[in-house]
């Protein structure tokens, strides 16, 4: 006498639960998304035609008024040379990128280049500098 079975096994998925993780992860990344600010600080940069791309290690702002800012920290430009060595202390050949307001004059970005050409001294290290730019229109 061969034994059947009342249970019988279903080869069907439900796709129910897949569309709520699929739902929560959306809300999850439109959430996060509108949290980030790329650029805390506002600029207006001079107009290029290069097209120059680097893997950036540190940031440099130089605003409309002078002022210089290390990432998004603000630093005065004694400071510049010290805040470099510490922030390019764990690579020899880093790339910063210079991020100037088209406003201001040369000589607050060449004390720029200048810090980091000190600390290429200090260090005996290959540091360079990419002044960064907007497309031209």
């Amino acid at each position: 006498m061969a034994i059947q079975m009342r249970n019988k096994r279903s080869t069907s998925f439900s796709m129910a639960s897949m569309s709520d993780l699929v739902f929560l992860l959306l809300i999850f990344f439109m959430l996060t998304s509108t949290l980030v600010a790329p650029n805390a600080i506002k600029l207006l940069l001079p107009e290029s035609q290069s097209k120059t791309m680097a893997k950036q290690t540190i940031t440099v702002y130089i605003n409309e008024n002078y002022e210089y800012f290390l990432e998004d920290r603000p630093i005065s430009e004694k400071e510049l040379i010290e805040e470099m060595i510490v922030a390019l202390l764990p690579e020899a050949e880093a790339t910063v990128v210079l991020r100037a307001d088209h406003s201001v004059p040369v000589q607050y970005i060449v004390s720029v280049i200048d810090a980091i050409n000190i600390v290429n001294e200090r260090n005996n290290t290959k540091h360079k500098v990419i002044l960064a730019t907007r497309p031209k229109r």
